[in-house]
């Protein structure tokens, strides 16, 4: 006959078995992007639910190496899969935040928000058009401003990264001569300039060198009190990137109908939407070797679509708003296998 400590042991045992498998760790690569508040993510939920989060900030390029390689359990791309290779890997995927890319500039006398920027005007500087500060082109937007007479420091990622992808899909959209002579990608044959790993890399050598320009995410800005510009959008006027305007380009996102969530935000229509916005995605393999990592991976992510909205804003990111939450919870149920 069982003793009452026998029998505990044996519903606390049955229980358990019937409970979800749970990994006590799970791993992502990726976006630089988002790496700010995915690490702030990963260390609240640490604290909550005891399960550690290790990410690799290594650009969207090897997030998605790795994903592919299955070396992790998720990967992170500010450049979403098009469906059909996500189809023919047997992955999905789904937006988690979206944040904007400034362009930054080191310039003696000049303060954050004061340099004015049209796109094609970025373009013709990555291009190696306008070569120096007090070029014409930069004066008639900026006659207020001291420009120096000195050489543009051009920098741009190295890497393969989806802040690139979504710096030259906004440039390819403004500038018919950038679209046939460069064009997007994550990675792109750059006409000019140095390149620095990650955001990382970028905000150290914009910070570093005088006279340059670069592009990064807009956290970084706010980490290392960079000197942003006003980036000109489709309506017109001169728009500061900040999480208001990242919301108001947002905001003509029509994700609904996006397969897959596959939708880029560039170049947004709106008198305050900020035209270099961009979304990070989450890329997973639906069915995945080890389902108890599925199962915590999508349990992170579901903490922190749902109660991770003031870390987001914490930053300047924006959050996605409750019906895409909806949707996207809808998603998983019906695609990953868990």
């Amino acid at each position: 006959m069982k003793t009452s400590t026998q029998i505990a042991l044996l519903v606390a045992a049955a229980m358990a078995a019937a409970l979800p498998a749970h990994a006590a760790e799970i791993t992502g690569a990726g976006s630089t992007f988002v790496y700010p508040i995915l690490s702030k993510w990963s260390a609240d939920y640490s604290t909550k639910a005891g399960i550690n989060v290790n990410y690799q900030s290594i650009g969207s390029g090897g997030g998605l190496a790795q994903i592919k390689a299955a070396t992790v359990d998720f990967g992170a791309s500010d450049s979403p899969m098009k469906p059909a290779d996500l189809q023919k890997l047997g992955m999905g995927q789904f937006p988690l935040v979206v944040g904007g890319i400034a362009p930054v500039v080191n310039i003696d006398g000049v303060q954050a928000g004061q340099m004015r920027f049209s796109g094609p005007m970025l373009a013709d500087i990555y291009l190696g058009k306008i070569q120096n500060w007090n070029d014409p082109a930069i004066v008639k937007l900026n006659p207020d401003l001291k420009l120096p007479n000195a050489a543009i420091a051009v920098v741009h990622r190295s890497d393969g990264s989806g802040t690139t992808f979504n710096w030259v899909n906004y440039l390819s959209k403004v500038s018919p001569e950038w679209k046939d002579k460069v064009g997007e990608g994550t990675a792109v044959e750059w006409p000019i300039g140095v390149g620095g790993k990650g955001n990382e890399g970028v905000a150290t050598y914009v910070t570093q060198t005088k006279n340059s320009i670069g592009y990064v995410e807009y956290a970084y800005v706010i980490q290392n009190k960079m000197t942003y510009g006003l980036v000109q959008n489709k309506a017109g006027k001169f728009i500061t990137p900040n999480a208001a305007s990242f919301q108001a380009a947002a905001a003509s996102a029509d994700w609904g109908n996006a397969k897959d969530f596959y939708l880029i935000m560039t170049d947004a229509p709106g008198e305050g939407a900020y035209p270099i916005a961009a979304t990070v995605f989450m890329i997973m393999y639906k069915q995945a070797k080890d389902a108890s990592r599925t199962t915590t991976t999508l349990d992170f992510f579901k903490w922190a679509l749902e109660h991770g909205q003031q870390q987001a804003n914490d930053l300047d990111y924006v959050p996605l708003p409750p019906s895409l939450v909806q949707q996207i919870e809808s998603y998983w149920a019906a695609q990953f296998k868990s």
